[in-house]
C-alpha cells in the first residue's frame, strides 16, 4: 500500500503556525535580517546585517530567507518555510532509503521517532543554520552510504557542499568517518563538495579580503572550538542530557542502546562508533550549544529503529516503552505554562507550576493506550503512527497555549505592533542583544543606544519591554 498519504500529517505539524509566534533569541532575527537585506539589496554574496558585513555564518540560510522574502513570505514565513519545507524533504528521502535497505518497518519508526522528537521538531520551526546544516549532512551520508550509481558520489558531494554552506567546516569532520570508507567515491565527493561550496568562499573573500576570514575562520571555527570567547561554556557531560531532552517523547528508548541484540548488524555497530565520535567531538568542543547535536538525530533514530524492531521479535517490552513514551506527553501542559519564563529568565531560576488539565490527560492516557494495545498485538507499524498522532495533538496544543504568551513576552513582535508609534523614535537601553535583534528587525532599522537623560527609551521592566518617556 502506497505511504505516501503520510505527508498529510507531516505537513501539519511542521508548517502548523508557523507564523504564530515572532521571532526569538539572538540568532532568528538576526539571520533573517540578513536573508532581507540580501533579497533587497540584491547582493547573495557578502552577508550583511544593518549595512555592515556579517561574517559569523556561510550564506545558505540567507539566500533561503532572501527566497521567501522575494517570493513575498510574510516574515516569519519568510525566514521559517524554507527550513520546514527542507526538514520535510529531508524526512521523505530519509524514509527512502531506510525502507529500501532495512525494511519499511524500520523506515516508519525510525522517522517517526526523528520527526516527532522534541529536538529536530523545534529546529524545524526556527530559522536557525542547525537544521538546514543536519539535513544537507545526513541527505550526503544515506547517499553515499546506500546509492551506488554513477552519479551518486557527485550527488553526496554536493549535498556535503551545501552542508559546508550552511554551518561551514563542521559537517566535513563528522563526514570524515564516512569518507574514509566511500572507497570508489571519494574522487567524486570531494569534486561535488568543492564545486558547490569553494565559489562562494572564494567570491566572498575577494571582496571582504582577510576581515571576511578572520572572523569566519578564526574566530567562528578555531576560536569557537579551542577557547572559551563565545561564553557558552559548559560541562563535558553537557550532552548527555540535551540528547535525551531532544529524543522527548522518546528518551525512554534510549535504554535499548544497552541491548547488544541492536548491534547484530554491522552496519548498526558502525552507525553507534560514529554516533560515539560525532557526540565526543562535540563534547571537546569548549563551547556547546544543544542545537549543534542536530546531526546525529538521523542517526540516533535509525538505531533506536531497528532496535524497537530487534525487541519486538524477541520480547514484548517494545509495547511498554512505545506506551510509556506517548504517556510522557502529559508535561505539555506544565511546559507550556512554564516555557515563557524559561526562555526568558533560564531554566535554573523558571518556578514550574505542574499542570494535569483533565481532558489533556484523558487524551493522552487514550493514546498511550492505543499504541500499547497495536504494539502487543503486532502492529508495530500502527503504534508509530499513533504515536506520532500523539505529538501532534500535543503540539498543536502547546502552539496554541504558549505562542499568544511568547509573541508578548519573548519575542519583540508583539511589543512593536503595539508600541509602533511611540517606539518610532525611542533609543534602547541595556535591553539585550536578543530585545535589540528583534526590534531592529520589526522597526527595519537600527536602534541606537541612549545618551544619559535621552527620551523616550525602550527599556526592559520586569522581562518586558516597554517605552519611558
Amino acid at each position: 500500500m502506497s505511504r505516501s498519504w503520510l505527508i498529510v500529517p507531516l505537513l501539519l505539524l511542521y508548517l502548523l503556525d508557523l507564523g504564530g509566534v515572532g521571532f526569538i533569541s539572538t540568532d532568528e532575527p538576526r539571520y533573517a535580517s540578513i536573508g532581507r537585506e540580501m533579497a533587497r539589496s540584491g547582493d547573495w554574496v557578502t552577508p550583511r546585517l544593518d549595512g555592515a558585513g556579517w561574517f559569523e555564518k556561510p550564506p545558505l540560510l540567507y539566500w533561503m530567507t532572501a527566497t521567501g522574502n522575494v517570493a513575498r513570505l510574510p516574515d516569519e514565513w519568510a525566514a521559517r518555510l524554507p527550513v520546514a519545507l527542507l526538514s520535510l524533504a529531508f524526512l521523505l528521502l530519509f524514509f527512502y532509503f531506510v525502507a529500501r535497505e532495512f525494511s519499511t518497518k524500520t523506515a516508519i519508526a525510525a522517522v517517526t521517532i526523528l520527526a516527532t522528537s522534541a529536538g529536530w521538531l523545534a529546529y524545524s520551526f526556527s530559522a536557525l543554520t542547525d537544521l538546514p546544516m543536519s539535513a544537507m549532512l545526513g541527505a550526503a551520508m544515506l547517499i553515499t552510504l546506500f546509492e551506488n550509481k554513477k552519479w551518486s558520489g557527485f550527488a553526496a558531494g554536493a549535498l556535503l557542499g551545501l552542508a559546508v554552506l550552511a554551518k561551514a567546516f563542521v559537517p566535513l569532520v563528522l563526514f570524515a568517518p564516512v569518507f574514509l570508507i566511500a572507497r570508489r567515491k571519494r574522487v567524486a565527493i570531494a569534486i561535488g563538495c568543492l564545486a558547490v561550496a569553494a565559489p562562494w568562499h572564494v567570491l566572498c573573500f575577494l571582496r571582504n579580503g582577510h576581515a571576511f576570514w578572520d572572523e569566519y575562520f578564526w574566530r567562528q571555527q578555531f576560536s569557537r572550538f579551542f577557547t572559551t570567547e563565545r561564553q557558552h561554556v559548559h560541562g563535558w557531560w553537557y550532552y548527555l542530557p540535551v540528547l535525551l531532552v531532544g529524543l522527548f517523547p522518546w528518551t525512554l528508548l534510549a535504554a535499548l542502546l544497552a541491548r547488544r541484540a541492536t548491534y547484530i548488524d554491522a552496519r548498526m555497530r558502525y552507525l553507534g562508533v560514529w554516533l560515539i565520535y560525532g557526540l565526543a567531538f562535540f563534547s571537546a568542543s569548549q563551547n556547546k550549544l544543544a542545537g549543534y547535536l542536530l546531526p546525529l538525530m538521523p542517526g540516533l533514530a535509525l538505531l533506536l529503529a531497528v532496535a524497537l524492531e530487534r525487541e519486538n521479535e524477541k520480547s514484548k517490552i517494545a509495547p511498554w516503552l512505545l506506551a510509556a513514551s506517548t504517556a510522557l506527553l502529559i508535561v505539555l501542559p506544565t511546559l507550556a505554562g512554564a516555557l515563557p519564563d524559561a526562555m526568558n529568565s533560564g531554566i535554573g531560576r523558571t518556578h514550574v507550576n505542574f499542570v494535569l488539565g483533565v481532558p489533556f490527560l484523558l487524551a493522552m492516557a487514550l493514546f498511550a493506550g492505543s499504541v500499547w494495545w497495536l504494539s502487543w498485538s503486532g502492529k508495530p507499524s500502527l503504534a508509530m503512527l499513533a504515536g506520532a498522532m500523539a505529538v501532534l495533538f500535543g503540539v498543536a496544543y502547546l502552539k496554541g497555549e504558549a505562542f499568544p504568551e511568547l509573541d508578548d513576552r519573548i519575542s519583540a513582535r508583539g511589543f512593536w505592533r503595539t508600541h509602533r508609534t511611540a517606539a518610532a523614535a525611542a533609543c534602547i537601553d541595556n535591553v539585550g542583544r536578543a530585545w535589540e535583534y528583534g526590534l531592529n528587525y520589526y522597526a527595519e532599522r537600527p536602534f541606537h543606544a541612549c545618551a544619559p537623560g535621552e527620551t523616550p527609551r525602550i527599556v526592559v521592566v520586569d522581562g518586558r519591554l516597554t517605552v519611558e518617556r
